[in-house]
């Protein structure tokens, strides 16, 4: 492609230099996070939404009564990852899983590192695997681990 001696250029560099504001519910979730704790958001219905929103996914409501887990939880569904690349979370063989944790009423998706494909099972009973060091991030969950 050329350009005309005509034309003007400018550099553009697209840089995202805000920070989100968490509000009350999702900074109870991250903070519990790094403290090893984990929070789901009671719905009006009673059921727990993991992780929290902030709003009702089915009726727009607000939501702000958190409820504490278990970092327990069983295998809805997974799929193996024989060869993980390199920006993928585990440097081993891993599944990536639906964990619905003790507690809570929606599962999420998570990787759990089982060792072999053969011990992972739907249905199955994991739990979490904290990260060495913790910063109040969902990275604070290292993986799920065979319970």
């Amino acid at each position: 492609m050329s350009v005309d001696e005509g034309s003007l250029i400018a550099p553009h560099i697209l840089d995202y230099t805000y920070k989100r504001s968490l509000g009350p519910v999702l900074s109870r979730f991250f903070t519990g996070l790094r403290d090893h704790q984990l929070f789901g958001v009671k719905r009006k219905d009673g059921t727990v939404l993991f992780p929290p929103k902030e709003y009702d996914p089915d009726t727009s409501e607000s939501l702000d009564e958190l409820v504490e887990v278990a970092d327990t939880g069983v295998v809805k569904t997974w799929s193996w990852v024989p060869r993980p690349r390199r920006q993928q979370p585990l440097d081993t063989p891993f599944a990536y899983a639906l964990v619905q944790l003790d507690g809570a009423d929606t599962p999420f998706l998570h990787v759990v590192d089982a060792g072999a494909e053969e011990a992972m099972k739907t249905g199955m009973r994991v739990r979490v695997r904290w990260a060495s060091e913790a910063t109040g991030s969902i990275k604070d969950i290292a993986c799920f681990e065979p319970a």
